[in-house]
């Protein structure tokens, strides 16, 4: 059996419809900042439950674009993750900031305890990274970046939908950034990202510079950036956005499954399931002894498993210049070495799950 990592070919496998609405757009002409962006817009800001949402070209210019409204300059300290994605720290650092990492903990994201003492009186800002679709302890980080007057730009990009006591990723700080990249939960045909807030000031703001600064045609206000999301791909995620609870819901389905499966072999450790948590496992990772080899075998036997991720972003040679060394982040350091992902997705069958399962207790049978 062929357990596959990508689901795309099945996501839009049956979309008759949305081909009849792209050739009724095609028609219309209206592809820039376009009639259907603006419902997308309007579509993702209730699903997410703010008051506004602005449609850009990537979760990265999500970020970036939040922490420019918000005024971070060249120079200014952004407290993240040492453990995310590059999107978080490249955003940062394309506008001259300088990323300040903190280590994560089991739920993958980043811990509190060590927070404090990175504030300096360079600090202007928090991006807590809500990885593989956990979420950061965000009632207690609100509490610490208010006690510093610290603005919060949530990196979202993994977990639309997730929440704690109900309250949604994206809600808690003054923006939250999210990816719509084809292999995110809500995804459309290309790149695209689009950030959410109550704040009018900052949604107008951001308004601005995902479209060169200008007012109207004619008139440029400020100095912004070409980061728009194209109409195009907002035709496939008005197609797509009333699945989204769905999706969500399937995933979690799937990954309870795999849970109770794994609790069933002891060099597994499950990570934790925290009440009141909502969890979307925009990946779906656990803790595994000789995972290397483990990798090896599951791949051979046609499950396309994966490391997310091997080397830390805090020892990678683009930001050498921050000065860190191995072993600055314990955590961070060890999940390197003994995470694994498997597939999780809305579209996979009991039986592949099974074969998953199946797979690594087999894998592990040889060493009991």
């Amino acid at each position: 059996m062929k357990v596959r990592y990508s689901y795309l070919s099945q996501q839009f496998s049956k979309c008759d419809d949305l081909w009849r609405r792209l050739k009724v757009f095609v028609k219309s002409g209206d592809f820039t900042l376009g009639k259907p962006l603006q419902i997308f817009e309007k579509k993702f800001a209730n699903l997410i439950g703010t008051k506004y949402a602005i449609g850009v070209n990537s979760g990265t210019d999500a970020i970036k674009l939040s922490l420019k409204a918000i005024g971070i300059k060249s120079g200014d300290e952004i407290i993240t993750a040492a453990n995310t994605f590059v999107a978080t720290v490249g955003a940062i650092c394309e506008i001259g900031a300088v990323p300040v990492f903190v280590d994560c903990d089991d739920t993958f994201c980043m811990s509190l305890k060590d927070i404090e003492k990175k504030i300096t009186k360079k600090t202007k800002a928090i991006v807590p990274v809500h990885f593989t679709g956990y979420m950061t302890n965000m009632p207690d980080l609100l509490k610490l970046a208010k006690k510093y007057k610290l603005p919060i730009v949530e990196d979202a990009c993994q977990s639309i939908l997730a929440s704690i006591n109900k309250k949604k990723a994206g809600t808690w700080g003054i923006t939250g950034a999210f990816s719509l990249h084809p292999l995110k939960n809500i995804n459309v045909w290309s790149d695209g990202g689009i950030v959410v807030t109550n704040s009018k000031s900052i949604y107008e703001k951001i308004k601005l510079l995902r479209n060169h600064g200008l007012v109207g045609r004619d008139h440029v206000k400020i100095c912004g950036y070409n980061s728009r999301l194209d109409t195009l791909q907002a035709v496939v995620g008005n197609w797509l956005i009333p699945k989204a609870k769905k999706i969500a819901q399937q995933r979690i389905a799937n990954a309870c499954i795999l849970d109770n499966y794994f609790k069933k072999i002891p060099q597994i450790k499950i990570p934790p399931r925290i009440k009141n948590y909502k969890i979307v496992f925009h990946l779906y990772i656990i803790f595994v002894q000789r995972r290397d080899e483990l990798l090896d075998y599951c791949i051979k036997k046609g499950i396309e498993a994966k490391i997310h991720y091997p080397i830390p972003m805090y020892l990678q040679n683009a930001v050498k210049f921050l000065g860190y060394k191995k072993g600055d982040f314990p955590v961070t350091d060890q999940h390197s070495k003994s995470i694994i992902s498997f597939p999780c997705d809305q579209h996979l069958n009991k039986a592949q799950l099974f074969y998953i399962y199946k797979t690594v207790r087999n894998f592990y049978k040889k060493y009991n």
